[in-house]
């Protein structure tokens, strides 16, 4: 899920890469639209709100997704997947329902302007990891679990484009 941008700065929209194994660990929400192309592997998409509460998901298969959005990625095994986004995408925001009642159990919300995505995931599944208050729902008391953090590398996915960024200017 490192959403790698692929195309240089300036061009809109940008076009980001992700490879992954596993559940995307919080649901994701844009605040402009996006496209998610699956370019190999099988999986879903799911959305924890609305009336169509999952997409599934083969090579080429592109699934739309409307500004504001919560969503996530569940691959069956490994998926290859790129995501069309404006290249100034606004708000970002990760949240996480809760597996028991469904219930949103927490939220967190940056500007992409001042905190590129990666960073933005990697603060707010840190944070949710360390405060034991928002990983418990309020709904039902159900108390979810750390997330791990080691199969990503979104800290070093962020230093990467940072320095890229610098090099631009």
């Amino acid at each position: 899920y490192d959403e790698y941008p692929m195309l240089p700065a300036g061009i809109d929209p940008q076009i980001c890469l992700s490879r992954n194994d596993r559940v995307q660990p919080f649901f994701l929400i844009c605040e402009q639209d996006t496209v998610l192309v699956n370019m190999s592997g099988e999986g879903r998409v799911e959305f924890p709100v609305g009336p169509v509460r999952y997409e599934t998901v083969e090579p080429g298969d592109f699934v739309y997704v409307p500004s504001g959005t919560p969503h996530r990625i569940v691959p069956d095994g490994e998926c290859v997947q790129m995501r069309y986004k404006a290249e100034n995408p606004g708000l970002e925001a990760v949240a996480w329902y809760c597996e028991g009642c469904g219930k949103e159990v927490s939220r967190d919300v940056w500007d992409t302007a001042a905190e590129i995505p990666q960073e933005g995931y990697f603060r707010a599944c840190r944070e949710f990891n360390d405060d034991v208050s928002r990983r418990t729902c309020p709904t039902c008391d159900t108390e979810h679990a750390p997330i791990d953090l080691s199969p990503y590398r979104w800290d070093s996915v962020a230093t990467e484009i940072r320095e890229d960024m610098a090099g631009e200017n």
